[in-house]
């Protein structure tokens, strides 16, 4: 019964995806707890156009705002959460985050830098029984329409550190993509932001471009 019901919303998503009517939406996930979740609202409408024109896609300009608690969760099949200090699931919150994970959705967090020690503690309530594990750099998350041979990019300077991605899975199927001092959606948002330079900002589209790719080729 699951695995119909997944296979539906798959179908469903992907005809979405590439279909005519633009009602897929992505989302933004405004959290509690006192941290920015609404940083970098430039990125995910830069990253949903570059799509729409790399991967002919058809996703909806621009991005809904939904709370982890919300039935509205549903609608989404791919989630972003962000920002730079503090945030807390409760215990709905929690069951229902996972829930949606279980059923088909997908979550990417970017650590925007003060993230890290409140989204492994959170995460912790949604899948109590698991740890991110960082994924190799031949994971196909990395080779999608664009190959990076390397792993994770490096957009950001924080601590000197290199980038790392981690995943936490369900039934071995990735539900949740966790990139750290990467600082990957600052390098989605508009060039006046954070002057990048053209290569990074490009970069940071094109690995954008490949967590889409994956979540509706997988």
């Amino acid at each position: 019964m699951k695995t119909s019901y997944l296979s539906i919303l798959f179908l469903l998503f992907t005809s979405l995806l590439f279909g005519q009517n633009p009602n897929l939406k992505l989302a933004v996930l405004k959290y509690k707890g006192g941290g920015d979740w609404y940083a970098d609202p430039t990125a995910l409408p830069n990253l949903i156009r570059f799509c729409n024109q790399e991967l002919q896609t058809n996703i909806a300009p621009e991005p809904a705002t939904v709370e982890p608690g919300s039935i509205e969760l549903f609608n989404y099949p791919f989630v972003h959460i962000t920002g730079h200090g503090n945030l807390i699931f409760s215990e709905e919150e929690s069951s229902n985050l996972r829930l949606y994970l279980e059923a088909g959705g997908f979550l990417y967090i970017d650590d925007n830098y003060g993230l890290d020690p409140y989204i492994r503690r959170e995460m912790k309530k949604v899948f109590p029984d698991q740890e991110f594990v960082e994924l190799p750099a031949d994971h196909p998350i990395y080779n999608q329409k664009f190959n990076f041979i390397n792993g994770l990019p490096k957009i950001h300077e924080h601590d000197n550190k290199p980038p790392q991605g981690f995943g936490l899975f369900f039934e071995g199927r990735l539900v949740c993509f966790y990139t750290y001092e990467s600082d990957l959606s600052d390098g989605w948002e508009d060039p006046s932001v954070h002057n990048d330079p053209p290569e990074v900002r490009k970069n940071a589209l094109q690995m954008g471009a490949n967590l889409i790719a994956y979540v509706f080729s997988h």
